[in-house]
């Protein structure tokens, strides 16, 4: 008998050791994986992005999602490369003149009449082309540690969480949960709209979207963009109450460079979280070794408690926001920087300057804030390229910027 108990003793052991190693947290180790050279860059339709795509769907196993694809994990998309970048790709069969790439989606069935998506696209630029804003000659891989492994590997902890919180309660949760990896977002955020055309659930039953695109770089003042805050009436109220550690920035539309435009664009309330621009975006610097896995915590930490938080309030209601991008005005020259999105103070400050480009010939640096460029007061984003869209190629202008709380006037030619 005891010999029994023993055994009994140390299949219990095996058996709770084994859930520990599933549910452990492997965000840095998902990152590793995926901004590793041997993907080289992750562009869709390559063997990069094939293996991308086989480790997710390992990850799902090993968390124990559901298929939810349309062949088990994987759904495909097969599309034409744009030859007229003012035509929409067109989605067609697979051809030799085709590219093919694979959503890969997982699925916790609570049995519940509604499912909350959270997503975050795992392509990348592979050598660069024309996204790239490496100016080298030399073909490097980019990696998009940031962009978007970083994002994938929150979406695989929050899954991870929920799994678990699941598993545990007595009491399943009131929504289904679809974990999504989108592929040809970096070609115009075709693996979302092909879902969003072609769903594997009841696009009605889709409660609410979130969204993690460029989340591993939270700076030491802890500022994250949460875009999508006015797509529905609780979201405001709850991204504040849960907010114990952030300075946030808050942006109410719905319609941004991201997956979560497909699911506003079909009725569906959508939330995009951000920690900002950096001078390694789109190029082959953007590496894992630079991310800030302690800042992913906490927010893989503060999604799920948003989550926690919505799961009992039914179905969120729907509301339509302003398009800004249709006010954004048109430029034919730029300064040549990488503004801060996150900056809300006065004017548009630089988070990065770029050899040979009208501002680092002008001597600006990162950091400095732009309060006037020509004749026009720089007090926002908007304001700021308000006053830019007025410049040709050629053209000189008075610019001031704030630098340690110095204002320094000087020339730019662009």
């Amino acid at each position: 008998m005891k010999k029994i108990v023993f055994l009994f003793l140390l299949v219990g052991l095996f058996s709770c050791k084994k859930e520990a190693e599933v549910l452990e947290n492997k965000i840095k180790e998902d990152v590793a994986f995926l901004a590793d050279d041997k993907l080289e860059g992750r562009q869709t339709g390559t063997d990069g992005e094939v293996k991308a795509s086989k480790y997710i769907v390992e990850r799902y196993k090993e968390i124990g999602l559901q298929p939810k694809g349309t062949e088990d994990f994987l759904q495909s998309f097969s599309f034409k490369p744009k030859t007229d970048p003012h035509k929409e790709v067109e989605f067609t069969k697979n051809t030799d003149s085709t590219i093919t790439g694979n959503n890969v989606i997982g699925f916790i069935d609570n049995g519940a009449q509604t499912t909350v998506v959270i997503g975050a696209h795992y392509d990348h630029l592979g050598y660069g082309g024309e996204g790239s804003l490496y100016r080298g000659e030399e073909k490097l891989v980019h990696n998009g540690a940031d962009d978007n492994a970083s994002g994938v590997a929150i979406m695989l902890d929050l899954a991870r969480r929920l799994q678990s919180k699941n598993s545990a309660a007595e009491i399943k949760d009131q929504n289904n949960y679809m974990f999504m990896a989108f592929s040809g977002e970096e070609m115009g955020l075709l693996g979302s709209n092909y879902f969003s055309k072609n769903p594997t659930v009841d696009a009605k039953s889709i409660n609410y979207m979130i969204n993690m695109d460029m989340v591993g770089r939270l700076k030491a003042d802890n500022t994250l963009a949460v875009y999508g805050t006015g797509t529905s009436p609780l979201f405001r109220q709850t991204i504040k109450s849960n907010n114990e550690k952030f300075t946030l920035i808050e942006n109410e539309s719905g319609v941004g460079p991201s997956d979560h435009t497909s699911f506003y664009l079909i009725d569906v309330p959508v939330l995009h979280f951000f920690t900002g621009q950096h001078e390694d975006y789109h190029k082959p610097s953007d590496d894992a070794d630079k991310l800030n896995y302690e800042g992913m915590n906490l927010i893989s930490d503060y999604i799920f408690d948003i989550i926690s938080d919505l799961d009992d309030n039914g179905e969120l209601a729907f509301r339509t926001t302003k398009n800004e991008s249709e006010e954004t005005p048109r430029f034919k020259v730029g300064l040549g920087v990488v503004p801060d999105y996150l900056f809300d103070g006065k004017g548009m400050r630089i988070d990065g300057t770029r050899e040979d480009t009208p501002a680092f010939n002008a001597g600006l640096q990162k950091g400095d804030v732009v309060v006037k460029l020509g004749d026009s007061l720089v007090t926002d984003m908007m304001s700021y390229m308000r006053a830019l869209s007025v410049f040709d190629k050629g053209d000189e202008a008075d610019i001031s910027v704030m630098r340690n709380d110095q204002r320094i006037d000087t020339k730019v030619k662009f």
